[in-house]
């Protein structure tokens, strides 16, 4: 029997899960819950399924959930789905602090549940095709930059965008890291809207990595260097490029070869087969919290670096 997957929260995002479940051909639609009765009614009208009144009532009705609403709810939402017998998929972050996080991981351990966390850009065909080139990272420097907009500013710009590239540098490197210096400031709303952070890993690996929201481009960007070459990938793009040192100095460079599919796809597929097949998502709950952890972890460092400036400006002349 093919699931049945309900979304929770018709926004910006919630809608792209609408979509991609009402296209896939291994999943229905189960149905759509959302706050705002005009977004349900849209929601409803488009994709041709029902509006659900309450966690209970979908969950009569459904086999797991997409829960697409705001970072601060996915806890409470989460954990008392899984309750109610669901698999859920979690969008990123996992949750707004640790501890909200860690109940999430506990009681899908606890409940036997399949949860998965919404960290796309793993399914970015350019970043499973770099996952294949890995050697040796020795350093990685992204940038993923935005123009300003009024979503998600529940949240710092490290919760927002960098958790992306957190999320995927740990993936990469296999380790947490053993130091953390950052640094970022507020612009244009009341949270950190621009840091840059760098983290060293055992070994030596360093990860430098900038996000902010007021940039005046949309830029998404990794380049990773190991030992005799360095892989260039866009992620918007979904193109990767691998320089190599060759014979007599040469630098030689080939794209790596994948298949463009749609990164929300891939992300909703491998929900689908980790809740019939019964095993772990490629995005466990595990790796979500770890992410936040080092997030969390940026955010003090950035607290305390702004501390100290204040300090300076306070005894400047």
């Amino acid at each position: 029997m093919t699931p049945r997957i309900a979304v929770i929260g018709a926004g910006a995002f919630g809608r792209n899960h609408l979509r991609v479940l009402h296209e896939s051909p291994n999943a229905t639609l189960a149905g759509v819950l959302e706050i705002d009765s005009e977004r349900a009614r849209q929601a409803s009208q488009t994709y041709a399924c029902p509006i659900f009144s309450s966690l209970d009532d979908l969950a009569q009705q459904s086999t797991a959930a997409i829960v697409a609403t705001p970072t601060t709810t996915h806890s409470e939402i989460g954990c008392r789905l899984m309750e109610l017998g669901l698999h859920v998929l979690v969008e990123k972050p996992i949750a707004a602090d640790l501890a909200q996080a860690r109940r999430l991981v506990d009681t899908a351990a606890r409940l036997d549940k399949i949860l998965q966390i919404g960290h796309l850009e793993r399914f970015n065909p350019a970043v499973i095709a770099l996952e294949s080139a890995i050697t040796q990272p020795l350093f990685f420097e992204i940038h993923r930059m935005s123009e300003f907009s009024p979503r998600s500013l529940d949240v710092d710009v490290v919760l927002d965008l960098m958790i992306h590239d957190i999320d995927i540098v740990l993936s990469l490197v296999k380790a947490a890291p053993e130091e953390i210096r950052a640094a970022g400031v507020s612009i244009l709303s009341p949270r950190v809207d621009i840091a840059n952070v760098r983290l060293q890993f055992p070994g030596g690996c360093i990860a430098n990595l900038t996000a902010s929201r007021v940039s005046t481009e949309r830029i998404r960007k990794l380049r990773l260097f190991q030992p005799h070459e360095y892989i260039s990938l866009d992620y918007s793009r979904k193109e990767a490029i691998r320089f190599r040192v060759g014979e007599g100095m040469k630098i030689d460079f080939a794209p790596l070869v994948f298949d463009k599919t749609e990164p929300l796809k891939l992300e909703i597929e491998d929900f689908i087969a980790a809740i019939e097949q019964h095993r772990q998502p490629r995005v466990t709950g595990a790796q979500g919290l770890a992410a936040l952890e080092v997030a969390t972890a940026i955010l003090d460092k950035i607290e305390a670096h702004s501390r100290v400036v204040a300090q300076t400006l306070r005894a400047a002349p």
